[in-house]
């Protein structure tokens, strides 16, 4: 299963803090067209019926089923640049 560090769920939290129902609010992570060339990334007010849902410290992914599959052994971090723009990047997952 996808896991979260510790940056990456303060963003998904601060990104989800404004969002019309925080608590189920997250991020959706799901497959664009044909295999898993392209995985998208979107706010999302809470999952798809066939949704994996991830959550930690306070902070929510869902995946679909494309993208549990290829994000399974990974983790998910999260930084943010000089102007504050934040950017996610999948990791292997540290052994």
């Amino acid at each position: 299963m996808l896991t979260l560090t510790a940056n990456a769920a303060q963003a998904i939290r601060d990104l989800t803090a404004a969002a019309p129902e925080p608590t189920q609010s997250g991020i959706r992570i799901s497959s664009q067209g044909e295999g898993a060339n392209a995985l998208t990334l979107s706010l999302a007010t809470a999952p798809e019926p066939a949704d994996e849902v991830v959550e930690a410290e306070g902070a929510r992914v869902y995946l679909d089923q494309v993208a549990a599959t290829v994000l399974d052994d990974k983790s998910l971090d999260a930084g943010a640049d000089d102007q504050g723009a934040v950017s996610f990047l999948v990791t292997e997952r540290p052994a």
